[in-house]
């Protein structure tokens, strides 16, 4: 059951007034003391109704949020703890409560690159100690990582010159270029996709906007003299949104295909990009046609051609040429003699 932050301030401040057994608290004194935590924690000054700690007394006697705490009314009036060891604060985890919170950890440790991870990575330690997952418990969730990836420590400083706005002179050695060329940049975003990270950013040569792999980035200085260019064209919200992966190669167009039996089922449930839509399911020879509109870009392809002979592309003529020449470029491979 979800319960609010005010909520949860007054069910805090009701514990700590109930244990304390040195004064006698009465309804209206609980009230009293749950309006001055709101407004000391949340600035909220409009108070609490007696109505409200009522309800919450009664939600913190009962086992919908796992209190049953053993709130007592004496000499008709005064509200404690009958046990006065009792306390919210300290109840055990419940198995669900463990397995929630162990799924937590495994989503936080994704994120161990970054500075705002190391803050709290002890404290995610102890959370697996105290949870016990730290060991004797296999993994329940994983994520895809290539912890072998060249230029994954530049994730965390790149992140901070980012937010700081910093220029910064960049040593990128393309796959094509036999040493790494200095580019003097504007960073702008960390972008991660099939596992790969790029750094989007502005060069300051020619004003364009450049997406540089870091696993090719050969290292980085900031650039003093130059001062830091904002670019309008780049709004991250919108640019990726006719794309697949992180590559730009012109205009978005209708691009219409065929996809087999097995296929079909497979990009139905994992859709290649928002605007996919179905033209029709099930023709003769069981497969499904589908259509997107994106930029026919390098990953564009990757991924098309990745579905082997389950799919093929109807339209535009300019890109069914483009997988005809590369297929046959492949199909070629297989005709030349090849010695190991």
């Amino acid at each position: 059951m979800p319960v609010n932050k005010n909520a949860l301030i007054r069910y805090k401040t009701l514990d700590d007034c109930l244990r304390n057994n040195g004064r006698k608290w009465t309804l209206n004194d609980l009230v009293e003391a749950c309006s001055n935590a709101l407004a000391e924690y949340e600035g909220n000054y409009d108070g609490v109704s007696v109505r409200t700690i009522q309800g919450d007394l009664q939600m913190m006697r009962s086992d919908k949020l796992g209190y049953n705490a053993p709130i007592e009314v004496y000499q008709r009036k005064y509200y404690r703890y009958s046990d006065p060891k009792f306390s919210i604060m300290r109840l055990p985890l419940s198995k669900s409560d463990v397995d929630t919170m162990s799924e937590a950890i495994d989503l936080l440790r994704q994120f161990e690159d970054f500075d705002h991870f190391r803050e709290m990575s002890d404290v995610v330690s102890r959370l697996q100690d105290n949870l016990a997952i730290a060991k004797g418990r296999r993994r329940l969730v994983d994520f895809e990582r290539n912890s072998n990836l060249r230029g994954l420590s530049y994730i965390n400083p790149l992140y901070n010159y980012i937010e700081q706005r910093r220029v910064l002179r960049v040593f990128y050695q393309s796959f094509n270029t036999r040493k790494p060329c200095p580019y003097v940049v504007s960073p702008h975003l960390l972008k991660e996709y099939r596992n790969r990270w790029f750094l989007f950013c502005t060069n300051h040569y020619n004003g364009k906007l450049y997406n540089l792999a870091l696993d090719r980035i050969k290292g980085f200085e900031f650039a003093e003299d130059e001062r830091y260019m904002d670019n309008p064209d780049f709004d991250p919200d919108t640019y990726f949104s006719d794309i697949i992966g992180v590559t730009r190669s012109g205009k978005a167009v209708t691009i219409k295909f065929w996809a087999n039996k097995e296929q079909a089922a497979y990009i139905l449930t994992k859709p290649i990009h928002p605007s996919q839509r179905v033209v029709s399911v099930g023709d003769n020879a069981g497969g499904s046609i589908f259509e997107i509109r994106v930029e026919p870009n390098y990953e564009f392809y990757a991924v098309m051609l990745g579905f082997g002979a389950g799919v093929r592309i109807l339209s535009p003529n300019s890109v069914v040429r483009e997988i005809k020449r590369t297929l046959r470029l492949a199909a070629e491979q297989y005709e030349k003699g090849w010695e190991m």
